[in-house]
């Protein structure tokens, strides 16, 4: 694997996990909570018309474009372990921008998969 497919792999990682924390302030959003409350139309009108949802989308978007990029290149069994480092990423963000509580558990859980993908990658 060459420096730019390494470069595309992460690119597309990094914006799945952007994606995820720019989802949850969409759906964080009063007024979506609001429509969640009516529920129904109400409900779907009130997601699909939050720009921070409209923008997340985008992002998970562009993110699958680039793993196009990546699929085109490489073997989905050599690209795909480093798709596991977006939890250790995703995390951190979470923690970062929307305070998630990190703990022993969870820290060690995500080190556990990002373990894993460093065998998978070296195999």
């Amino acid at each position: 694997m060459n420096k730019s497919v390494l470069a595309l792999i992460v690119s597309s990682v990094l914006l799945s996990s952007l994606a995820q924390i720019v989802l949850k302030s969409g759906m964080s959003h009063p007024r979506v909570a609001e429509s969640l409350a009516q529920g129904g139309w109400s409900s779907a009108l009130g997601i699909a018309t939050n720009p921070w949802v409209l923008g997340g989308l985008a992002i998970y978007f562009s993110s699958a474009v680039v793993w196009l990029l990546v699929l085109a290149r490489v073997e989905v069994s050599l690209a795909y372990p480093f798709v596991g480092l977006g939890f250790v990423v995703t995390m951190l963000l979470g923690w970062w921008v929307h305070g998630d509580t990190l703990n022993l558990a969870r820290v060690g859980g995500t080190l556990l998969i990002v373990g894993g993908v460093v065998l998978l990658a070296r195999s």
